[in-house]
């Protein structure tokens, strides 16, 4: 199966920048995305022959996520068990035959790390979440996890040390559920390889001089490892300071 996930930064603007035109050509299972920007029925997609959820936010114009499937999935279910996590469009679960499929925006944690406290929240509750679902059956889960793990995925570490996506705890977070039993696909696969980022700020030409950052990933329980056939970053892809990221898994 082949499936992707891409931040979109408003749907409407990538629209108008060649999203159908990717969704159309890389022909995915499963095609997910974050940050929406929408309220539901502010646009009309055309894609036919998918099974289409929308998790939106509360506030206008943030957040939202959304999958689209050739596969009608056993159950959905929309955040988490927790309501404090559940108003601002973050997650949607799709239940298969075989595997748990998760897509998620994760709070980003500010300048000078106004929201880290609510971010480290968020991290073990999503993790017992996973964890959860791990017990029953095999999980991936995705999307913009706005965190660069090590200095290796992105191009400036040493400056950005104490920068909200790559702080000493949101790292450790990230570790901690690798450590739980779960795999970063695309390192799985290049442990080494350097310059492969998902996102870059739209200052400064650093998309131009890829200087940017790997925080949209491919994360799956290590019992799905040896079905994973590769995992790609579509850095060539424009239309959002995102790029797609995609795995072919065997499942």
């Amino acid at each position: 199966m082949k499936m992707v996930s891409w931040n979109v930064n408003g749907l409407r603007a990538c629209m108008t920048k060649g999203f159908l035109d990717f969704f159309k050509n890389i022909d995915a299972d499963i095609f997910s995305i974050q940050e929406t920007k929408l309220q539901e029925g502010q646009i009309d997609i055309d894609i036919d022959g998918y099974y289409k959820y929308w998790n939106y936010a509360q506030k206008k114009g943030y957040s939202g996520v959304a999958v689209f499937s050739k596969h009608k999935p056993l159950n959905v279910t929309y955040g988490l068990e927790i309501e404090e996590h559940n108003n601002e469009g973050r997650l949607i679960t799709l239940e298969f035959e075989n595997f748990y499929y998760v897509t998620a925006y994760v709070p980003n944690s500010q300048d000078g790390l106004k929201r880290l406290d609510y971010r480290m929240k968020w991290e073990d509750d999503i993790r017992d979440y996973l964890i959860k679902l791990k017990d029953n059956k095999p999980v991936i889960y995705c999307g913009d996890l706005n965190v660069a793990h090590n200095e290796i995925d992105l191009k400036n570490p040493k400056t950005n040390r104490k920068n909200a996506g790559f702080s000493d705890e949101e790292r450790e977070k990230f570790q901690t559920l690798l450590n739980s039993g779960f795999i970063d696909t695309f390192r799985y696969k290049y442990p080494t390889k350097e310059g492969a980022y998902s996102w870059w700020s739209y200052r400064f030409k650093a998309r131009e001089k890829n200087a940017g950052w790997r925080i949209d990933y491919y994360i799956i329980s290590d019992d799905l490892k040896e079905n994973l056939k590769d995992a790609t970053i579509h850095s060539d892809i424009l239309g959002s300071d995102h790029c797609p990221v995609s795995i072919d898994i065997n499942i």
